[in-house]
């Protein structure tokens, strides 16, 4: 096992610790109707906020779900902003075993991530592949926004990622 592979931040945990709890960030309607644009899906109930108070059921404007889904890499970043350097490797994205948008995120909320290691195993080419369920709670709500089983791939500085 090469040292390099040792700098896998998720390396410093045991399948069932907590990585970490993001700090909290507000969803505003710039954001929401930014992203809309950006994806370029126009649905009222995210960007129309005089629409969704007239005909929403939450009369008013809620996060895009794959918003929510977006905010995932940032909020993981900041729960680790204790974690050892990894400037000698990178993660991909490897995908989601499960991801459930189990509760609307209101406009003008707060909502943080709340991570833990679920498995971490060696795979092709000296790589990691871990596992991280992943939360998006919303303040002041009694279920979470999200419920994930998030895939991320360590690759070794130097390695290609092909």
């Amino acid at each position: 096992m090469s040292a390099q592979i040792q700098t896998d931040p998720f390396a410093a945990y045991a399948v069932g610790d907590s990585i970490g709890v993001s700090r909290w960030i507000e969803i505003d309607q710039d954001m929401i109707s930014q992203f809309g644009a950006l994806t370029r899906d126009p649905d009222p109930m995210h960007v129309d906020p005089d629409w969704a108070r007239a005909n929403s059921p939450y009369q008013h404007t809620i996060a895009f779900g794959f918003l929510t889904i977006s905010l995932l890499t940032h909020l993981l970043h900041d729960a680790m902003s204790r974690a050892s350097d990894r400037d000698t490797g990178h993660y991909l994205n490897y995908g989601f075993d499960k991801v459930r948008l189990v509760a609307p995120v209101p406009v003008n909320s707060k909502v943080r991530g709340r991570f833990s290691l679920l498995e971490r195993k060696l795979h092709a080419k000296d790589r990691y592949l871990s596992r991280i369920q992943a939360e998006i709670e919303v303040a002041g709500a009694e279920k979470p926004a999200l419920a994930a089983e998030w895939l991320a791939m360590w690759v070794p500085g130097g390695a290609r990622a092909a």
